[in-house]
């Protein structure tokens, strides 16, 4: 299970080399997540509308390693926007992937920039 979690590492966007279409902020709800497929990755995307923000992360789980978090409640911690894992509760940073929770394991995340209605997301490889 640990090469699932593998292939997943936070991309900052200065770094970000490839911008992927994900698709156009309409096909996105609104405080909640959809998932895409990258390449071997499925990526949970966040249209967070109360913070007029967009987020992107891993979909998978580190707790149990189910591709769960685009279907995880959005909400914020102490100003630090989160997804909880709708099946374990676990809560992550949108922003720079930690577990709220104080466990060890985190989430890799994202950078998503909105050009002309268009979402991208932005990867290295």
């Amino acid at each position: 299970m640990e090469e699932i979690l593998n292939q997943y590492e936070t991309v900052h966007a200065s770094d970000a080399t490839i911008w992927f279409k994900a698709g156009k902020v309409e096909d996105f709800p609104t405080n909640r997540g959809g998932c895409i497929k990258y390449k071997n990755k499925q990526i949970a995307i966040f249209n967070f509308t109360r913070r007029n923000e967009w987020y992107a992360c891993q979909n998978a789980c580190p707790h149990k390693m189910e591709m769960v978090l685009s279907r995880g409640m959005t909400g914020s911690a102490d100003d630090i926007p989160k997804i909880a894992c709708p099946m374990h509760k676990k809560t992550f940073s949108l922003i720079d992937g930690s577990n709220l929770n104080g466990e060890e394991y985190s989430i890799a995340t994202y950078p998503v920039k909105i050009v002309e209605d268009e979402v991208f997301v932005g990867f290295v490889d």
